[in-house]
């Protein structure tokens, strides 16, 4: 795996601005907050990333992928500010979860996700070396 960053560029905090990889690749579909029931606990936005992160890590397991394989993630979340305020405990939610790997993130405020109580959607794509 790669990081790119093109000269001159400062690194970004928290994300990649892009990755190369090559391997097998592993689609995690949008993962949201609620349990493998589909039963939401909480509706704080952090502990929906909580979740929706443990899922994705759950089906990345199943295709032999770690966190570490992750080269592009996508966060689509329904309250910019809620997300902001929340920035400090989210990020030791994904460090504890996921790591502190370069990743090509992207995180987009959307006006709802199609599950009423759901804050929070993370799409992943990973990369597992041959």
């Amino acid at each position: 795996m790669q990081v790119l960053l093109p000269p001159g560029w400062p690194r970004p905090k928290g994300y990649a601005n892009g990755v190369a990889a090559s391997g097998r690749m592993v689609f995690v579909a949008g993962m949201i907050g609620w349990d493998a029931q589909g039963v939401f606990h909480s509706d704080d936005l952090a502990d929906q990333v909580q979740q929706a992160l443990d899922h994705v890590v759950a089906v990345l397991r199943e295709a032999g992928a770690k966190p570490e394989h992750i080269v592009r993630m996508t966060w689509y979340v329904t309250d910019k500010r809620e997300y902001l305020a929340a920035s400090a405990r989210i990020g030791q939610i994904f460090r504890q979860t996921i790591g502190s790997f370069s990743i090509a993130m992207t995180a987009v405020e959307v006006a709802a996700l199609i599950e009423d109580r759901a804050k929070v959607e993370i799409e992943v794509t990973a990369v597992v070396p041959e």
